[in-house]
């Protein structure tokens, strides 16, 4: 494959075709990326953090035009890409602000004169991007990586060509120092080789559980540091004592978003059977009147899937979830005409075993679960090999609180819908991935925490004969 082509996924229509980039491409930007990274680790915390201002400015003055790139490459609702656009514009903010704080060393008591935790630059950091949030995937490592003093290589799905070179753009706009930021457009079978030179000292990925796996296998094989933020089937819960009105309405948003194509929706809907019927009820009817259209259009809530392959495999996993015994309340058959759009569709009675139960749903479909009780609800929620995001809706918050410690996933949402939030870390554990991105910990995943130990001792050691 020598180029790639962005498609348009409203009409199917070709936007732009662009040449893939050459060896010799690869070995000057990875090149210039380690020396403009050994420049910037020197600056000081506050000259970086200068400059995640000034990237969140240029994404705030650019909104508009940035939002339109990633609605006419992958089709999310336009009023949700200006959202999109905004939401990286507050977490270069958020890391300017904190990381002076996240990055001071951090005393240790011990039987030095001084001891300190001190939190290093790591290096240059490859970036494997999705799709599905093309800007929001790319700021959410890169503000935390460059304010850390790391450089950061991005290489953007290839459906997204447009975007990937839109993000080095507000880049370059900011004023990053030439060479410590670049998009790379190459083939996957160029990967490998970037992961395993020694200029690049980690790597970052969001995506499928399947490419995880890949990249995990190859970056272990080079010993290099890994954060990977994979697939989900994310469970919302929803007790007997819930306020179904509002859970309803939660639940149509969370599945729905983005036109149901990220890891942290909402997919399997586990309802306690004593208000399933009614639940259900409410949700068809709020899913139902979903508007599907023109994503450019500010009222249309379901725009197209991103790609013709994403819209057809769901509709399978639809198909032989019904095949197996699932009961189809809404949609369920790709809408007529261009453009790659499938309807807000809900399957009821799911079980487990059934496809909709066991495999990640990426697009615009529910699968609801009646459980008998709270034990049913929390042991069905964790019956799957994912372990991303959760919700649980209760009136007894205090009991959700405790059986929030309960469920398997990075992170528990009590009367609310999950969401990543740069205040709080993100990110799963079993195929879900590993490492956290977003807060503290997000930005302390690509430094070396490094200990600065100063004698001469003042007192013995607690165990000065032990091994090492």
């Amino acid at each position: 494959m020598t180029t790639i082509t962005s498609i348009n996924p409203t009409s199917g229509a070709e936007i732009r075709s662009f040449e893939l980039k050459s060896d010799a491409d690869i070995e000057v930007a990875l090149a210039a990326a380690a020396s403009a990274q050994k420049l910037w680790k020197k600056k000081p915390v506050a000259e970086r953090a200068k400059l995640l201002t000034s990237i969140a400015a240029v994404l705030r003055e650019g909104k508009d035009k940035y939002a339109e790139t990633i609605v006419r490459e992958m089709g999310k609702p336009l009023v949700e890409a200006e959202g999109e656009v905004e939401k990286c514009a507050y977490n270069c903010d958020f890391y300017a602000a904190h990381a002076a704080a996240y990055l001071a060393d951090e005393a240790v008591p011990s039987n030095a004169t001084e001891s300190v935790v001190a939190f290093d630059p790591l290096g240059v950091v490859l970036a494997i991007m999705p799709w599905n949030y093309p800007f929001w995937q790319y700021f959410r490592f890169a503000a935390p990586a460059l304010a850390a003093g790391n450089g950061a290589i991005l290489k953007h799905a290839n459906n997204v060509p447009e975007c990937a070179l839109a993000v080095q753009e507000v880049m370059e706009k900011a004023g990053v120092p030439v060479g410590l930021t670049a998009t790379l457009m190459i083939d996957n079978s160029k990967v490998a080789a970037i992961i395993a030179d020694d200029r690049i000292a980690a790597v970052t990925l969001t995506g499928s559980t399947e490419v995880g796996a890949i990249v995990a296998a190859q970056a272990g094989k080079a010993l290099k540091k890994q954060v990977l933020e994979l697939g989900g089937s994310d469970p919302f819960i929803v007790l007997a004592d819930a306020d179904i009105e509002a859970a309803a309405e939660t639940a149509v948003k969370a599945r729905y978003i983005n036109v149901g194509q990220s890891c942290v929706n909402a997919k399997r809907f586990i309802v306690d059977e004593k208000i399933a019927d009614r639940f259900v009820e409410l949700f068809v009817e709020k899913a139902a009147a979903l508007k599907i259209g023109d994503p450019m259009e500010r009222d249309t809530k379901i725009g197209p899937m991103a790609r013709a392959n994403l819209r057809d495999t769901l509709h399978a996993q639809v198909e032989r979830s019904v095949a197996q015994g699932a009961v189809l309340k809404l949609g369920g058959n790709p809408v007529e005409g261009d453009g790659f759009y499938y309807p807000p569709t809900v399957l009821d009675n799911v079980k487990p075993g059934m496809v909709a139960f066991c495999e990640e749903t990426f697009g615009p479909v529910a699968a609801v679960i009646r459980v008998s009780g709270v034990e049913e609800a929390i042991a069905v929620a964790n019956d799957t090999e994912f372990g991303l995001g959760a919700a649980l809706w209760t009136s007894d918050v205090e009991a959700a609180k405790l059986l929030a410690r309960d469920i398997d996933a990075g992170a528990v949402f009590i009367n609310g819908m999950t969401a990543s939030d740069p205040r709080y870390p993100f990110g799963g554990i079993k195929r879900s991935g590993y490492g956290r991105e977003l807060g503290v910990y997000g930005i302390r995943e690509f430094v070396n925490i490094k200990t600065v130990w100063t004698g001469p001792a003042v007192a013995p050691a607690p165990t000065p004969n032990a091994p090492e």
